[in-house]
């Protein structure tokens, strides 16, 4: 039987290690907690504020797509 897994990927580490910001530095920026942000950061996050995103995007300089991946994995 095929399985398919469908689910967002967050690449926030990847966009972080890019913009040289550490998790302290972009959790003071956006004003979450460094444990929900590093949920966030672990791709362990259920979901996602729309405003929080906005604060990440606005504070790394970049857009949401740069940050989150649709992803569509057959199993």
């Amino acid at each position: 039987m095929d399985m398919k897994t469908k689910d967002i990927i967050i690449h926030l580490d990847r966009v972080m290690l890019e913009k040289n910001v550490s998790l302290n530095e972009l959790a003071e920026k956006v004003g979450i907690t460094l444990a929900n942000l590093s949920i966030l950061k672990n791709n362990k996050a259920k979901a996602v504020r729309f405003s929080t995103l906005a604060a990440i995007c606005h504070a790394l300089d970049c857009q949401p797509g740069d940050i989150l991946k649709y992803s569509d994995i057959e199993e």
